[in-house]
Order: C-alpha cells, then structure tokens, then sequence
C-alpha cells in the first residue's frame, strides 16, 4: 500500500515529512511506503541475528535494527532494513545524527538484512538488490521464512553474486568469516 499524495514526493520533501502518526516510511519513487509492524517471526529472527552478530564481537554502536538507509534507484529512495552491521567509518558518521538515517554521501553500512514479509518478496529480492549494490553494500542477506532460505549476496564489482543456504547448511559470510550459523539456525524461530 502507498500513501495517496498528491505529487511525488522529494527525498528534501521526505526528510522533513510528519503525518502525525509514529508510522515509519520508505520512500519508493517519489511514494511512500508505510512499514506495517513485523510479524512476531521476522522480529525474532532480526534479534536472534543482532544477538548472534554482538556474540562474535560486533560491538553495540555498530548494530542497528530498523534505521533508515538512501539509496538510488530512478530518483533517491530510502529503505528501512531489519539490520545493519556499520562500518567503524559508518558508525563515526552516525554520532550527534538528529535522525537514525545514512544518507548517500555517508559511508555504506559493512551488511544489511531483510527479513521478508508476505506479499513483499519481489521488493527484497529485486528492487533492494538493485539499490543495495548501487549503494556499494558489501553483504546483503534475505532471510526469507516462507520459502526456508538464506540469500547470501556479496558485492563483486557493482553487481552481487548470490549463495543460498536451507537446512543445515552453515552460512558463509564474506565478511563476517566468525559469524558460525546454519540457515536452520537463523530460521529456527519460524
């Protein structure tokens, strides 16, 4: 669902866009998206993963739930993620911000996760794809629940190339070689 406005929107316009309401947006081509509460599942999963990046050192300050990231697509977007892993950079930018948002001139977060939501598959696996490698996001995982699978993407030259883990098999991460989890593991709350 999008928000009836009556021309598309500017990312300026967006910046300092209040309904009111505490409802959460993305901004997708000039339209905005509202972010609906995560089921129970996708929240446990987005913790269990935050919990498991902490236990192998990622410090606090570098972890993030639901922050708001732009990206470009045809016009400059902003997406809300389930989780990042910053940059020590990254993180650095993001001290005294008034607003939990990285902004383009800002240095990519190291990972972003999306826990997929019914009925929003294609925006996980192809428009945030797009945006994310864009964007120079080194790893980009999708946690997808309903299908009982963890897409690995890793940033190779401008495009990402994609490893699937189900069942036992243990993730790999480009990244985060510490990080020791099986795809049952991280879907285990379904």
């Amino acid at each position: 669902m999008t928000v009836a406005i009556a021309k598309k929107m500017t990312f300026d316009e967006f910046l300092s866009y209040d309904d009111g309401t505490d409802f959460l947006y993305e901004l997708e081509n000039g339209e905005l998206i509202p972010i609906y509460a995560e089921s129970d599942i996708n929240h446990r999963i987005a913790i269990f993963l935050l919990t498991s990046f902490f236990n192998i050192g990622i410090s606090h300050n570098r972890l993030r739930m639901k922050t708001e990231i732009a990206v470009h697509s045809r016009q400059v977007n902003v997406r809300v993620p389930d989780l990042m892993v910053y940059s020590e950079e990254l993180a650095i930018a993001m001290q005294g911000a008034t607003r939990s948002l990285i902004l383009l001139d800002m240095p990519p977060p190291l990972l972003v996760v999306e826990v997929v939501s019914p009925n929003q598959a294609s925006r996980d696996y192809r428009y945030k794809r797009t945006e994310y490698a864009a964007r120079g996001i080194a790893e980009y995982w999708i946690v997808d629940a309903i299908a009982q699978k963890v897409t690995v993407l890793e940033w190779v030259e401008g495009f990402y190339e994609e490893k699937v883990y189900e069942g036992e098999q243990a993730i790999a991460s480009p990244i985060f070689a510490d990080i020791q989890l099986t795809a049952a593991q991280v879907l285990q709350n379904c």
